[in-house]
């Protein structure tokens, strides 16, 4: 099953109609499903009309109490991982405010423990100067004054010492020249400065330093239920848990070839110290 990002939330509706489906051809009640599968009656109805989202662990519980064929397992655990996607495009931001997608973001840090970023192009928006933030969002063709705000004001989070933050740069992330070079080095500063946060880990991984894997896209786990990988055009959302372990497994590569620490600060030092050279 192709990625077609227009398909994402009819996928849900198919996904509900085609478990409900399966079960009535099967002449089983969903009491007799739910017992099967270990699951409430009240979840699988939900599953059924569409109110919740099953996991992929609950499809294939599902599909085995059914006896389903294999080639329709195949296929309607495609749908499934389809289903627990979703595309979040940036126009649709736009039009509803930039400010808007700030308090989602707040939200998901609220609500998460531990939180992994990994950042191979630009400084995140919880690590970046106000001067950083406003070119960041100079391409924007809305007002970005409350954006700005919102952004600074979410910064707040990262001194909740009841969470721990990773934050992994490639030396292309902290050095790519978004503002003048002296803002620049301190936006670098900026950078020193956080990672003496207890809760925090600022990771920088300089060139040279090779990796197996290319760095494809910036994108932030949350605790151990979703992911959010960023595009060009918006950003798509993961809670498949094989997605959630893949980028886990991902960003831990990266975090073994990372520096931290004194040795991060003194690389970073050097950055900023280029940038007032």
């Amino acid at each position: 099953m192709t990625f077609d990002p227009g398909l994402l939330g009819q996928s849900k509706a198919d996904l509900a109609e085609t478990l409900r489906t399966l079960r009535k051809r099967a002449n089983r009640t969903q009491v007799w499903l739910a017992q099967r599968c270990n699951i409430s009656q009240t979840k699988l109805s939900n599953i059924e009309t569409g109110r919740i989202t099953p996991s992929l662990i609950d499809v294939e519980l599902i599909l085995r109490a059914l006896n389903a064929p294999m080639e329709l397992v195949t296929e309607v655990a495609a749908l499934a991982r389809l289903a627990n996607t979703e595309w979040q495009g940036k126009r649709a931001s736009w039009r509803r405010g930039l400010e808007k997608r700030q308090a989602e973001l707040a939200g998901l840090e609220a609500e998460a423990k531990t939180l992994r970023y990994f950042l191979p192009a630009m400084v995140a928006g919880l690590l970046a100067t106000p001067e950083y933030i406003r070119a960041s969002l100079g391409h924007a063709p809305v007002d970005i004054s409350k954006t700005v705000a919102r952004k600074l004001e979410r910064q707040a989070v990262l001194y909740d010492t009841t969470k721990r933050f990773t934050f992994l740069l490639t030396e292309q992330a902290v050095r790519w020249v978004l503002v003048p070079r002296a803002a620049m080095a301190v936006q670098i500063d900026h950078l020193v400065s956080l990672s003496h946060l207890s809760n925090v880990r600022i990771g920088v991984i300089p060139f040279g330093v090779a990796v197996s894997r290319g760095p494809m896209n910036t994108f932030t786990v949350y605790d151990q239920r979703l992911v959010t990988v960023e595009t060009f055009t918006g950003r798509i959302v993961f809670q498949d848990a094989r997605d959630i372990v893949e980028h886990l497994e991902v960003f831990d590569l990266y975090e073994r070839h990372a520096c931290f620490g004194e040795e991060a600060r003194n690389t970073l030092g050097e950055w900023a110290s280029s940038c007032r050279s």
